[in-house]
């Protein structure tokens, strides 16, 4: 079945959009602007000139921090839902999500409202740190 044209189709998590190797993570931890929002905290860096210009996403939900598989997965399905509703206002940056303890105790509705701050404050920096 084709995919549908349009917005739609842009709101996909393609291979472009991830940071997909440990180098990737790496240079986001090495040269990171950090971004707290309960219960997550962002790392953000400019692309290399080479790489694509979108906003690139990676996730660290760590074991020790939410011990059920499915509470990690809900909270890294709820990142990558919002990233791809944010992306486009991002820039092309990349970008680290790293989860803090106790976020399953959070609803989704809060995840969602932490993320959307989360972003904005994010592209208000990116923006500020460009222009300088």
């Amino acid at each position: 079945m084709a995919r549908p044209a349009g917005r739609l189709a842009d709101r996909g998590f393609p291979r472009a959009a991830r940071l997909t190797c440990a180098s990737d993570y790496q240079q986001v931890f090495a040269g990171a602007h950090r971004v707290s929002e309960a219960p997550f905290t962002g790392l953000w860096r400019h692309h290399p000139s080479d790489a694509p210009q979108t906003a690139r996403l990676g996730m660290a939900v760590a074991k020790r921090n939410v011990r059920l598989a499915t509470q990690r997965n809900r909270i890294k399905r709820l990142i990558r839902e919002s990233f791809r509703h944010h992306r486009d206002s991002l820039g092309a940056i990349d970008i680290v999500v790293l989860c803090k303890p106790r976020a399953e105790r959070y609803s989704n509705e809060q995840l969602r409202e932490a993320l959307d701050r989360l972003w904005q404050r994010m592209s208000i920096q990116c923006e500020r740190s460009s222009s300088s």
